[in-house]
């Protein structure tokens, strides 16, 4: 179990640090505790450097050099390790913040709600600008990208609270005139829908979640897994999986029964399942409604994929902004070790399997498969050079096979109905259903679970209720930011990987943003282009400068300050970005600038022509 759940046994001496801080210790020996017992969860010592640091940041407030020297010292680590990560990660504060840390989401979704509004409110009452504490101490502020909830947007988190979403000014004085603004919540909106006469299979029908072991057990979970580990061979499930044609879920969408295929039969080390809940790219949050309504199914198709790729044991690596998640999830996984699920005898077949769970902490790089693996090692989430693939080399140097949340919440399903049921859904090369979220200008922002090859016009204006204004749809994001922006003319196009590659742009996560004809794409490629830049983990070149140089020719543009020379260097930097970095997070920012330059040029010309930006009823940035 990990040490999130497991409870203190009193002080516990790990040696006296070099660094000098012996028994003078700021963190309590609960807390230290705590700490000692999260290395057993892992091969390697220093992977438990990331729940320690929660841990410690938790109880201590942020992370100054004593506390780094003596997680240091109870990791056996030294201590310019643990600082290089706490400097890497933005969710971990090595100086002092306010006692409530106001964070807005300024990415997208937000920036269309609002949310330079609710910033430019605290500012004036407190005095303050992002980066800033009060002088009291009581607040500071910061301005953050993407917290994965868009389909609610505007969003704001307090400390390591659970969010407050679709905020108001209201909620702003609320928050800033509370004895302790600490207690102030809401329950999330249940914004997960599944339309009439779709056969769902991911989440609950009418809002239900299957929270409890109980309730998902009435419902015939773990019956699958149970055949799958007694009856079944590791073979049987890849061939079951493959021949379903499902593609993965995280972005890429590689077929998943092949990549598991990969795995070695034999292996003198132990094999990995390595499950991607870092859920960080603006206008995707899918796997979050999976993890809240559904996790005894997520954890059921981990415990089959498994079984299937030989595992010894499943990493789950979840973004780290998501608590109530976390919280649902890790309730699920105990209740799951406690009826013999998961451990060293699993459903009475002697043998073992287990699943950890990870938070990260704020880097949307450690959604690239290899940097998650190095954030789970506790590391700094930079990608790696491949080959070796993760099937050769994964984590520790194991065999492992990364699959993401939603991907594994389809197997239960696949394996129980067959792989002909499954290819009834969909499209013949984009099979199944998938989780859609819509987020931006629409009347009913959220997730649906829709057959892929849907149409977007009907994702938009039937089940998302097209706009609130009713003003027309000017551009699309089809599936997350990192994918190319797509113009009105494209509303019919299916929703699928082959109908959007035939319109030049990709599927993705299926993140869907609408915006109407107010927005100044200019602007909305600008707050794009920050993301970008912001979240460059700065290991090549390429990337962390032609990340840089698009944001601030955007911000030229959009200000008034451009020239036509602005837009042949935006065209030359994105030619310098794609396809020259060791992960695709260079090419996504090429993509996203250099589209919305390519289909929407007329509107850049006119910035640059009338030195002003020519939509005054747009977002503000």
């Amino acid at each position: 179990m990990t040490a999130e759940h497991t409870q203190p046994t009193g002080a516990e001496s790990a040696g006296t640090s070099s660094c000098g801080c012996g028994g003078n210790h700021k963190l309590s020996d609960a807390c230290r505790a705590r700490i000692v017992a999260l290395r057993k969860d892992y091969p390697q010592s220093r992977a438990a450097l990331l729940p320690a640091l929660h841990l410690a940041q938790a109880e201590y407030g942020y992370l100054p050099r004593p506390i780094v020297d003596e997680i240091a010292e109870l990791l056996d680590l030294l201590p310019i390790q643990v600082q290089e990560v706490v400097s890497f990660y933005p969710m971990f504060q090595n100086s002092k913040v306010g006692r409530c840390h106001i964070q807005v989401c300024a990415n997208i979704a937000c920036a269309l709600g609002g949310a330079r509004k609710l910033v430019r409110q605290i500012e004036s009452k407190l005095g303050i600008r992002p980066g800033e504490v009060t002088p009291d101490g009581r607040f500071s502020l910061a301005e953050v990208e993407c917290l994965g909830s868009c389909g609610t947007a505007p969003v704001i988190q307090l400390n390591n609270q659970p969010f407050i979403e679709r905020v108001t000014a209201e909620d702003i004085d609320r928050v800033l005139q509370a004895d302790d603004p600490l207690q102030i919540g809401r329950e999330a909106p249940e914004i997960s829908m599944i339309p009439d006469g779709v056969p769902a299979y991911l989440l609950p029908p009418n809002g239900q979640a299957l929270r409890t072991i109980d309730n998902y057990l009435a419902q015939g979970g773990y019956q699958t897994a149970q055949k799958a580990w007694r009856e079944m061979q590791p073979e049987e499930l890849q061939e079951i999986v493959k021949n379903s044609g499902l593609r993965g879920r995280g972005g890429a969408g590689f077929g998943t029964g092949m990549k598991w295929t990969f795995m070695p039969k034999e292996s003198q080390k132990p094999c990995y399942l390595a499950v991607n809940g870092d859920e960080s790219e603006p206008a995707t949050f899918k796997d979050r409604q999976i993890l809240q309504r559904n996790p005894h199914q997520f954890l059921e198709g981990v415990l089959i994929a498994g079984r299937a790729i030989r595992a010894q044991a499943a990493y789950v690596y979840l973004r780290g902004e998501y608590v109530t998640p976390y919280r649902i999830l890790m309730e699920a996984r105990e209740q799951a070790y406690a009826r013999g699920y998961f451990g060293d005898n699993i459903m009475g077949t002697g043998q073992k399997f287990d699943v950890y769970v990870t938070r990260g902490a704020g880097a949307y790089i450690c959604g690239e498969e290899t940097g998650m693996m190095e954030s789970l090692e506790g590391k700094k989430g930079q990608p790696r050079k491949r080959p070796p693939f993760p099937a050769a080399s994964g984590l520790w140097g194991c065999p492992t096979t990364v699959n993401n949340v939603e991907t594994m919440t389809h197997i239960p399903a696949i394996v129980r109905n067959g792989a002909e049921w499954f290819k009834t859904m969909g499209t013949e090369k984009s099979t199944g259903n998938t989780l859609f979220g819509v987020s931006g200008h629409v009347r009913r922002p959220g997730v649906f679970e829709l057959p892929l090859g849907t149409p977007l016009r009907e994702i938009i204006e039937k089940h998302a209720g097209g706009t609130p204004s009713g003003r027309p749809v000017k551009a699309i994001v089809p599936g997350g930011v990192s994918m190319p922006v797509l113009t009105a003319d494209s509303l019919d196009v299916r929703m699928d990987h082959d109908s959007l590659q035939k319109a030049g742009t990709l599927l993705g996560t299926g993140g869907v943003v609408v915006m109407d004809d107010s927005v100044c794409v200019v602007r909305a490629a600008a707050v794009i282009a920050r993301f970008f830049r912001h979240e460059s983990c700065g290991q090549c070149t390429n990337c962390r400068e032609g990340t840089a140089f698009l944001y601030r020719l955007l911000v030229r543009i959009e200000q008034g300050d451009g020239t036509a020379a602005d837009l042949d260097t935006i065209a030359e930097v994105c030619s310098f970005m794609e396809g020259q970095t060791i992960c695709v997070l260079s090419d996504a920012a090429a993509w996203a600038a250099g589209n919305f330059l390519k289909r929407f040029r007329a509107d850049f010309e006119q910035h640059i022509r009338d030195k002003r930006c020519p939509f005054p009823d747009s977002f503000e940035m």
